[in-house]
């Protein structure tokens, strides 16, 4: 199954929700980073939240990004995407090897620790919509559902899962985000409450071969869900030389001309995708030279 996410209505429009399928993205991610199961999970979980999260928004020129700095020993990850469903990000330790949690599983909220959740809408104004809120548990999910009923203020219940198989390659992965709308009737928040509570994980769900339409059906079921949109979703980097020429110019004339000093050429690697970029002597001269004019 490709990865594609999509987007419902359901009760009459007082529930929106969203559900994505995403093994091919986030395998995509553990062969560019080469990570460990455990740090697989998490980064996993997070770019399936950025492809939700990132659909949300109006312009093709906006993004979205999201940043988990914690204390354990994964240290953090980032996350970025678009409203067209590309999606990229990056663990801070990539190699993490750590026991499993009390239910055999991997321990995501280990690895990550304690810590912060950032939040960062870029939508093309003077300064980004920044927002914060502390970890509460560090498996991801929880502590999204946490940043929409502080930050944003929106009843929200998310849902993230990323299953590995032995050889340490993904075997599914996917989520969901359900949400309330402003002026839902108490009596439905508690049906849905019901509902969720009552519901599998999300890779039960993919294990099952659920689609992103059966795991909303099951979830909304006798809501009058309504499927508005399908967008495909991927893992796509969008660096190329001239951005990371605009980056090196950043560093300053006095730390390039001490890379020009050393007489040696320089080679920077994408965060993101690990393509390697490499500039010459001659080139960084030019570089500075430009630099002061």
């Amino acid at each position: 199954m490709n990865d594609y996410m999509v987007r419902a209505f359901a009760a009459e429009g007082m529930i929106r929700a969203f559900a994505v399928t995403s093994r091919e993205l986030v395998e995509e991610a553990r062969s560019i980073h080469n990570t460990s199961p455990v740090v697989t999970a998490a980064l996993g979980r997070l770019l399936t939240a950025g492809v939700i999260m990132g659909s949300m928004m109006k312009d093709e020129r906006d993004l979205i990004t999201l940043k988990i700095d914690g204390d354990g020993p994964m240290g953090g990850l980032l996350v970025s995407a678009d409203c067209r469903g590309n999606v990229k990000g990056y663990p801070y330790e990539p190699a993490v090897v750590i026991p499993a949690n009390a239910k055999g599983k991997l321990d995501v909220a280990g690895a990550v620790g304690r810590g912060t959740l950032t939040v960062i809408s870029d939508l093309g104004l003077k300064e980004p919509y920044v927002g914060q809120v502390e970890l509460i548990s560090g498996e991801i999910a929880e502590d999204l559902t946490y940043y929409y009923a502080n930050s944003e203020q929106i009843p929200s219940s998310v849902g993230l899962g990323v299953l590995m198989n032995r050889e340490n390659t993904v075997n599914c992965a996917g989520g969901f985000l359900i949400q309330l709308m402003p002026g839902c009737p108490e009596e439905l928040t508690e049906r849905l409450e019901d509902r969720l509570r009552g519901v599998d994980s999300v890779t039960h769900f993919l294990r099952e071969g659920k689609t992103p339409e059966d795991m909303l059906s099951v979830i909304l079921e006798d809501m009058e869900l309504q499927i508005t949109e399908k967008l495909p979703c991927r893992y796509s980097c969008s660096c190329s030389r001239e951005r990371v020429e605009k980056a090196l110019l950043t560093v300053g004339e006095k730390e390039l001309q001490s890379m020009i000093d050393e007489g040696k050429a320089v080679e920077l690697s994408c965060h993101f995708c690990k393509k390697k970029y490499s500039f010459s002597i001659e080139e960084l001269h030019t570089m500075l030279l430009e630099s002061r004019h």
